[in-house]
């Protein structure tokens, strides 16, 4: 088979792809049948492969530097291992281990990452244009200098038409990756990359976008603590639900940017350009008071819509405020900063709380039956014995509606006693909770985290804990 040379292929002193040449290059190497375009490797077979590649990066006579070039290496295991300068360009590696790896500089142009573990690996001046990464764990990693711009593979097919090589998912780049403690100091992170690019659930604290483009970038729910975007163009992106704890914002560019929703804690907006922004409300712009606003809300309930007028608090700044007893039930409290707020002894029935801030709030003993709290964030809220079970649906056995709390931030929060049956906890951030005696029962689980929580007498009979993380053995 023809070697491709992706150097030539691809121009690394410009930005631009030239695409002629690369779909060139790989016309010839591709073969037109779909079932033999990627060779497997087993772990055994991989394990030669990489001792032979450590002894060629020792200079022993013989010995060839590893090519893995639309291979199909998913769920094999690189730990700890030295794959420096290897080519992998196009190789097929979803879940696959790579947890202190040594990744200098390899080439993963193209390749599929996806909720691989690069835990600890060193991945310094590596290649990873137009890499899919959805899920994959960059923890700790190290990425300076790497390249993490598009790029395009193509492939041809038995009709000789070139169609592109993508991974079969509707997300790609680093879309709901992770890179906690990841340093991506002078990583190329500019252009097609970035622009439109999804980066929610990223963790991303420490991290430096100095003078980046990252117009109409989606960071919904990212954590961004102490993140660097001096210069940089976050025109149109989008902070729903995102922590940007005492991240620098000088000379950055806001316009028609979306921050509802996120955590401002310790940021100066002053020195970015916030320009058709949106911004929290405060309450002062309201037309009414708090007071008259929850009266009339109660009007609205009673008469079944009749009279009155429903309470419409989204993207409002009520921090600290006192809403104890209140009966918001169907009211709209999404992306609204309720921060150390007291809804203690409160009827929630259906409201809808989705990106909403509600971090220490008081909710103990609250009616949450049925409520929407998409990715709200309750972190060291206080939730003892407050109900998330269902709300009846119809009569004579409709059903029920619990709440759904999907990727909700619950860390550190006070949970005891919480009746959370049926409830939708997917993605949910639970460490470090107390969940002390609480009712899981049945509850959709796939891919939380109880690391640190305390279950002590919790209920979890029938409940979905596929992918669950940090539940101890029971």
């Amino acid at each position: 088979m023809e070697q491709f040379d992706m150097d030539n292929a691809i121009d690394s002193e410009d930005d631009s792809l030239d695409i002629l040449k690369a779909l060139q290059s790989l016309e010839a190497i591709i073969e037109d049948n779909d079932s033999g375009f990627w060779s497997s490797l087993t772990q055994p077979e991989l394990e030669e492969i990489l001792e032979n590649h450590e002894r060629h990066l020792e200079g022993m006579l013989g010995a060839k530097r590893a090519s893995f070039k639309f291979t199909e290496m998913s769920h094999l295991d690189f730990s700890g291992r030295n794959l420096t300068q290897a080519d992998a360009s196009g190789a097929r590696m979803e879940h696959a281990i790579f947890e202190n790896a040594i990744l200098r500089a390899v080439n993963f142009y193209g390749a599929d990452l996806r909720f691989a573990s690069l835990v600890g690996a060193d991945l310094t001046r590596a290649d990873l244009r137009g890499a899919c990464m959805r899920g994959a764990d960059f923890t700790n990693a190290e990425l300076a200098e790497a390249d993490l711009r598009d790029g395009l593979l193509m492939r041809s097919v038995a009709s000789k038409d070139l169609v592109p090589v993508i991974a079969e998912s509707d997300s790609a780049a680093l879309d709901k990756a992770i890179l906690k403690g990841a340093d991506l100091s002078n990583a190329k992170l500019s252009n097609a990359f970035v622009v439109q690019t999804d980066l929610s659930d990223t963790i991303l604290k420490n991290a430096r976008f100095v003078r980046a483009d990252l117009s109409f970038a989606n960071f919904t729910g990212a954590t961004l603590d102490g993140a660097d975007f001096s210069e940089a163009n976050l025109s149109g992106a989008i902070f729903h639900g995102a922590v940007l704890t005492s991240v620098v914002l000088d000379n950055a560019n806001l316009t028609n940017a979306n921050l509802t929703g996120a955590i401002l804690d310790s940021v100066d907006l002053n020195k970015a350009n916030t320009s058709d922004a949106q911004l929290p409300k405060h309450i002062a712009k309201l037309d009414r008071e708090l007071h008259a606003i929850i009266t009339d809300h109660v009007d609205w309930l009673n008469s079944n819509g009749k009279e009155g007028s429903q309470a419409d608090l989204a993207e409002v700044n009520l921090a600290g405020y006192d809403m104890m007893g209140a009966n918001l039930s169907a009211a709209n409290f999404a992306y609204a900063i309720l921060k150390d707020a007291d809804m203690s002894d409160g009827e929630f029935l259906m409201t809808d709380f989705c990106f909403a801030d509600m971090r220490d709030i008081n909710l103990r003993k609250s009616d949450l039956r049925g409520a929407k709290m998409r990715r709200t964030n309750l972190s060291g809220a206080d939730l003892c014995n407050a109900r998330f079970d269902g709300v009846p649906v119809g009569s004579q056995g409709g059903g029920s509606w619990p709440a759904n709390l999907g990727h909700a931030k619950l860390r550190g929060a006070k949970l005891r006693g919480a009746n959370f049956r049926n409830a939708n906890l997917e993605g949910a951030d639970l460490s470090k909770a107390d969940l002390q005696n609480a009712d899981l029962g049945g509850a959709i689980l796939v891919d939380a985290n109880f690391t640190d929580a305390d279950l002590t007498g919790a209920v979890l009979s029938g409940a979905d804990l596929r992918r669950v993380r940090g539940l101890p053995n029971r």
